[in-house]
């Protein structure tokens, strides 16, 4: 009876984190704010499954999620309430770009290297593949820069294998169903940047 509760129970934390993170996602690709609140809820949930299921790096990265979330909605808040017409969505400079991937190569091998050896955690390397690129994504995200899109993509096809070897089924849903919102959330904020930028050139000229 106690392992039939705790798998119910289990079950139950990981269908409330698919709820939160389905959501949270919609309402990023819509650019609604409350993506940031139902984002922190779905934080908390996952930091629980990921503890139980020894992947360290990915509880690790929900910290610092935590922290982007709450980065993110003050961001978000300021830039809501600017009157200029500006582009919201932006790129980002090609030079950070670089920069940024430099750093997530050299921090991928690092945490990796340090999970491999000073921990029982289960597929180190990957991870931290997952962990880092999702640090850069969600950097990117909070800036409302275009090409964290193209990362999430990359991270959540990875992240659903990981969770299906490791038997999280509802969370390796999750990330199949987050493959398609990536593709969906990169074609609408292209098409609302370049609506953006039209008319910001028409209000210049």
């Amino acid at each position: 009876m106690l392992l039939i509760n705790s798998f119910l129970t289990i079950d139950l934390l990981e269908l409330a984190g698919v709820f939160f993170g389905l959501i949270a996602v919609w309402l990023l690709i819509k650019r609604n704010i409350w993506t940031w609140p139902f984002g922190i809820f779905y934080i908390a949930i996952s930091l629980h499954i990921f503890y139980t299921s020894k992947l360290y790096a990915d509880f690790a990265l929900h910290v610092f999620y935590l922290f982007m979330h709450i980065y993110g909605w003050i961001f978000w808040l300021q830039t809501g309430t600017e009157k200029s017409i500006r582009p919201k969505i932006s790129t980002e400079k090609q030079k950070v770009l670089l920069l940024l991937s430099v750093a997530s190569l050299i921090s991928i091998v690092f945490s990796g290297y340090l999970l491999s050896k000073f921990s029982d955690a289960d597929l180190p390397y990957w991870d931290s593949i997952t962990s880092i690129l999702s640090l850069s994504a969600m950097w990117l995200q909070s800036r409302k820069r275009i090409e964290c899109w193209g990362l999430w993509l990359f991270v959540d096809i990875i992240a659903a294998g990981i969770y299906l070897y490791k038997g999280i089924l509802f969370y390796s849903l999750l990330y199949t169903v987050y493959i398609g919102m990536a593709v969906l959330g990169f074609k609408t904020w292209q098409k609302n940047y370049f609506d953006e930028c039209t008319d910001y050139s028409r209000h210049r000229s």
